[in-house]
């Protein structure tokens, strides 16, 4: 029977490494379909990102309580997954709590941190779930996380609940059969932990062979909850848990609201008004903007795996809060969604995409909602894991623009002006010196 049950274990913990492996592969080669930029300058700083704004999640503190909640989760999650380490060894070797004898009494503190840990990530997640679902707190009804994005928030929620409380009660139930000296539990006498000791008494009761079925049955659903729970991360919005430490680290070091030129643009100019600068028999750029995911650099596609859809950018947005069409959130949740297309329809067509008259424009995000952009950049400063939204939305819009000359009316005649007159307004521009000290008549 315990040569049975570590068959098993082997075939649940292969399975979920193996499928993981498959989606993670997927991903990495999603974020490569964006053209190649590099970020490897000034490392110093970008350590320091991973530490401020990952590890210490600098930018939520904006909202201390909610901060700290939030915190104690993250915090949970990371730390009481060491305990996972031990469950998985116990399981390959069939063995029971085998750190508890090297450790001895430093055994005990660790398993009570954990717990204490373990009541903070469920109390957190209660107060989450119902400040998501019963509190009316715009950004978490918008129209832009209806159907199954607002159902993945409030699963993952649940799911760590049930993770925690089975946890406590595996506790629980293991150090009563200790008590009881049942037969190999009474082996490693660890003592009471301090939370789960305070639910023992809903236990007392139960039989020891009732009691060692309960607390096998917490073990199995505890680690094949957390295998689960690994495997579903890539699919949902979660997946910044692990993206959000390469995304700070490769932060964008420039200024916030440094937008970037286009050398290609900046040298017709230039080229344009000094010809004899111009390479000769230089080629003419292929494409201006981007019309497609594969036209974003893999920084702007790691971002939309990286968005955390708490939609702080949105909250922000003028745009969005004046009922324009725009949303940021949506623009990272739909450039994720067509990689994801775009990945079937590779594994479809075995290894190779096929023209499937789609792109990112028009059909994902439309002209309307990218001309709704002020590019004040309140998105990029109220994103929590330095996400830019805004860098997908120019470079849409210099395709939409420079690609295919769709602008409304009011920017080519303004476009125009500047071309012709250097300044947005029709006048001459050898009277600059005239017009632009005139005090408007009242």
């Amino acid at each position: 029977m315990p040569y049975l049950q570590q068959i098993l274990f082997i075939i649940l913990l292969g399975s979920a490494i193996l499928f993981f492996t498959i989606k993670v592969r997927d991903i990495r080669a999603n974020i490569n379909l964006g053209r190649d930029e590099n970020y490897s300058d000034r490392p110093a700083e970008r350590w320091k990102n991973v530490l401020l704004l990952a590890f210490g999640q600098k930018k939520m503190f904006r909202k201390p309580l909610v901060a700290l909640l939030h915190f104690i989760i993250y915090a949970g999650f990371l730390i009481i997954n060491i305990e996972v380490l031990e469950i998985i060894l116990d399981g390959l070797l069939g063995s029971h709590r085998l750190f508890a004898p090297p450790l001895g009494a430093f055994y005990h503190f660790v398993i009570n941190f954990f717990e204490f840990l373990a009541a903070g990530v469920l109390l957190g997640c209660v107060i989450f779930l119902i400040r998501r679902n019963w509190l009316k707190i715009r950004r978490f009804r918008s129209r832009d996380l209806a159907g199954w994005p607002r159902t993945d928030a409030n699963l993952i929620l649940i799911t760590e609940i049930i993770l925690m409380t089975l946890l406590l009660t595996m506790n629980a139930t293991d150090t009563l059969l200790q008590q009881r000296g049942f037969a190999g539990y009474a082996d490693h006498y660890t003592g009471n932990f301090v939370v789960s000791g305070f639910i023992q008494p809903l236990f007392g009761t139960m039989s020891e062979s009732t009691l060692a079925v309960t607390e096998r049955t917490a073990w199995w659903l505890h680690i094949t909850g957390i295998l689960v729970f690994l495997n579903y991360l890539p699919f949902s919005k979660h997946l910044h848990i692990i993206l959000a430490f390469p995304n700070a680290y490769y932060t964008r070091l420039p200024p916030k609201g440094q937008m970037k030129n286009m050398p290609s643009v900046q040298n017709e100019v230039l080229y344009a008004m000094q010809p004899e600068l111009a390479p000769s028999g230089a080629a003419a750029p292929e494409k201006f903007g981007a019309k497609d995911v594969q036209d974003l650099s893999w920084r702007n596609l790691l971002d939309a795996y990286s968005c955390t859809e708490c939609g702080r950018c949105s909250s922000a947005c003028p745009a969005t809060q004046t009922g324009k069409l725009l949303s940021p959130r949506k623009i990272m949740m739909d450039t994720r969604d067509r990689m994801e297309e775009i990945r079937k329809n590779i594994h479809q067509n075995k290894g190779n995409f096929k023209e499937d008259g789609k792109s990112l424009l028009h059909n994902y995000i439309t002209a309307e909602e990218l001309r709704a952009c002020t590019t004040c950049n309140a998105c990029v400063e109220e994103c929590p894991v330095s996400i830019s939204p805004l860098e997908i939305i120019l470079e849409l819009r210099r395709s939409l623009i420079m690609e295919e000359s769709n602008a409304p009316a009011e920017w080519n005649a303004m476009n125009a002006n500047i071309e012709n007159n250097f300044a947005p307004w029709k006048f001459n521009p050898d009277d600059r010196d005239q017009w632009i000290t005139q005090t408007p008549t009242s």
